[in-house]
């Protein structure tokens, strides 16, 4: 038997459903119950009737579908898959920087750790955080975290005024502006599409920027055509899968690696083999405090509420 038939043996004995996101290696995609972004994971999370949940992705994700699961066992391939946005924002920093502006509504975007969460009004993902910061009235000043970036482009398109807290991803802070318009003249007719946790210079390069989801939706409307891409380079898999017709190509990086492309170490750490040896042996589980766990819930049903 086969790697991938005894994973969906052990998924059968054990009735357990694995959640992948799309920057995961295109097999564990493949084997995948549900492949999404954020707030997809999240939705399916909050509804699954499975015992066990193998979480595909990183740690602040498996800890999230933990947060609402409480009862369930949760499992993540390698403890390794950390998350360098989540990382940017240390709890007790963050508690003080929040004491520091009062009266504010804290919004954490998802990338961050369960600890982050607890200190939070709503959380949001990348899909809904403008539907979510128009949500509140406009004179309420707000706090965002941790990704600057993506408040920034918030702060743009809402005109609202926000308290950034300074963190941001190295995946998406890789890519070069010179490289990708080199790239682009020798593509004249290709579209540029981001992820808006991308620097500003890349942003405005772009003719469509959204979630990892909202990507893969873009391309599906516009299938004929060619596409940079400007986020971690595992969401060609499923782009790939869903429009085959399109060309798709990944934008650059200002270091040359191998790829040529932008890579998400952490989300690389998770492999096949790992996948089956978790699901096999029920380890390593991820655990949240339960004070922690009860206050971190409140701000992602919120958000579950408002999407």
């Amino acid at each position: 038997m086969n790697l991938k038939e005894e994973i969906e043996k052990l998924k059968k004995e054990k009735n357990a459903v694995i959640l992948a996101h799309y920057y995961q290696y295109p097999e564990i995609q493949d084997i995948a119950d549900y492949v999404g972004d954020s707030l997809g994971l999240s939705q399916k999370a909050a509804e699954t009737d499975a015992d066990v949940i193998v979480f595909a992705g990183v740690h602040f994700m498996a800890e999230t579908a933990k947060i609402l699961n409480p009862e369930k066992k949760v499992l993540l391939p390698d403890l390794n898959a950390g998350c360098s946005l989540a990382d940017s924002c240390p709890p007790e920093q963050f508690g003080e920087f929040i004491k520091a502006h009062p009266g504010h509504t804290v919004i954490t975007y998802v990338n961050c750790s369960a600890e982050v969460k607890a200190l939070t009004d709503i959380v949001c993902t990348s899909s809904n955080a403008l539907k979510i910061v128009e949500s509140l009235p406009k004179d309420q000043p707000i706090i965002f975290a941790p990704d600057r970036n993506l408040g920034k482009y918030i702060q743009k398109e809402t005109g609202r005024d926000m308290v950034l807290w300074d963190g941001s991803c190295v995946v998406h802070e890789a890519f070069s502006l010179d490289k990708l318009l080199e790239l682009f003249k020798k593509h004249p007719d290709a579209l540029i599409i981001a992820h808006p946790e991308s620097e500003d210079h890349i942003l405005k390069t772009a003719n469509y920027i959204g979630s990892t989801a909202g990507m893969i939706n873009f391309v599906k409307e516009h299938p004929k055509n060619k596409f940079i891409v400007a986020t971690e380079v595992g969401i060609l898999h499923k782009m790939k899968q869903e429009v085959p017709e399109a060309e798709l190509i990944p934008a650059p990086t200002q270091e040359d690696n191998t790829c040529a492309c932008s890579e998400c170490a952490y989300m690389k750490v998770n492999t096949l083999q790992k996948l089956h040896d978790c699901l096999l042996n029920e380890t390593p589980e991820v655990s949240v405090p339960k004070e922690t766990m009860e206050k971190a819930l409140i701000p992602i049903q919120r958000m579950l509420d408002l999407s």
